[in-house]
């Protein structure tokens, strides 16, 4: 992927959305396809059909023919497990087929020393679901942290074979966000074994870390690729000021500096929104959906969202569809009724639309959902 040059001009306000008007949904049906999981985080699909699902708890299940396996996954590392601390992302190899490597980020260490980190493992189907073989740490984030919030966590490969991994700032770390010699709120850029790229925007910079690809992010909970190389990313912004942005390589998109969110307390983060040198959102979103993963809708069963933008919502527990070309348009709810935090949104191999939600404090309120046409 060629380097994009940096944001050198202060970009027009972005636009914010306005959370209270959402279009009306379009028709469509719900059937669970699996409940009493853990905080479920992630989802992935094998060639086999099977599906791979984290549980923030620690373990990798398996739902085959439609049902939860009772065994987890087995061969995962030692996971610290604490608030929003656990395992987060699960994501195959682009050859899968091949080399069987199944990747997934990480809390990793203790209460007072722990960080984000990237592992692979062999997968092998079991009758009882499955394990990992050959499981290796390939990142592990620096510098360790004293806290168990902000980790990002959030993956997605590019067309060339590298990939991105999103790097919380770990939430009271935000000042390093701006900073280049530490992986703190940032998106990073690794190779497949966990190397450096060598046209990352940063390779070759005593004063900077080489895996960081862009930089100035709060906590990054979702990122895509698009089938026309452009990558986006959502993420938390404090009370208000979520946000929407189209990721180049080596741009500070301005955390803490700018912001259009206030701190949980009401004091003021930054009296800044715009500043030189610092990109904008594509928009905002104020108060805060709290947005979860982010999935590029592209074919199956809802012509009307192909092209769009798919964002979990933890504050408001439902699905927002959001078109990134016309950014303050009215944007779409799914599942708000049902009253559950939806963490992950995803499509099978078939196109068919699953969700992945929880219930906050909940360890058995979890589920796996599709979402099916109205027929």
């Amino acid at each position: 992927m060629l380097l994009a040059s940096l944001f050198l001009t202060v970009a027009a306000e972005a636009p914010q959305i306005d959370t209270g008007t959402p279009l009306p949904p379009t028709d469509y049906k719900v059937d669970v396809v699996a409940d009493g999981l853990d905080h479920p985080w992630s989802m992935a699909w094998l060639p086999s059909g099977d599906m791979l699902v984290t549980e923030r708890a620690g373990r990798l299940r398996v739902i085959r023919d439609g049902k939860l396996l009772d065994a987890p996954v087995e061969g995962l590392p030692a996971i610290h497990v604490r608030s929003q601390s656990g395992l987060f992302e699960v994501m195959l190899h682009p050859d899968f087929a091949e080399n069987n490597w199944v990747y997934f980020s990480y809390a990793s260490g203790t209460r007072r020393d722990n960080t984000l980190a990237l592992a692979r493992g062999r997968f092998v189907a079991t009758a009882q679901g499955g394990r990992l073989d050959e499981v290796e740490e390939i990142f592990r984030a620096a510098p360790a942290r004293d806290t168990s919030a902000h980790y990002g966590g959030r993956m997605v490969w590019l067309e060339d074979g590298t990939l991105l991994l999103t790097s919380g700032e770990g939430y009271k770390y935000k000042d390093k966000a701006q900073t280049l010699d530490n992986h703190f709120g940032k998106v990073l850029r690794l190779n497949a074994d966990g190397s450096v790229p060598a046209d990352n925007p940063f390779v070759g910079r005593d004063d900077a870390l080489a895996e960081i690809w862009s930089y100035g992010h709060r906590n990054g909970q979702g990122i895509v690729l698009t089938p026309d190389g452009t990558v986006y990313s959502n993420e938390h912004g404090p009370r208000g000021g979520d946000e929407l942005n189209e990721i180049t390589p080596g741009t500070n998109y301005g955390w803490p500096v700018i912001t259009y969110g206030i701190d949980y307390s009401g004091a003021q983060i930054s009296p800044f929104k715009e500043m030189k040198g610092m990109a904008q959102p594509l928009f905002h979103w104020t108060p805060s959906i709290a947005p979860s993963s982010l999935h590029y809708y592209e074919g199956g069963d809802f012509p009307a969202w192909d092209g769009k933008l798919l964002s979990g919502s933890l504050s408001f527990n439902h699905v927002r569809i959001a078109d990134p070309r016309t950014p303050a348009a009215a944007q779409q709810e799914l599942l708000r009724d049902r009253g559950q935090r939806v963490r992950d949104v995803g499509q099978s191999p078939s196109g068919t639309l699953f969700v992945a939600t929880e219930r906050r404090n909940d360890p058995t309120g979890g589920e796996i959902l599709a979402i099916l046409p109205e027929q």
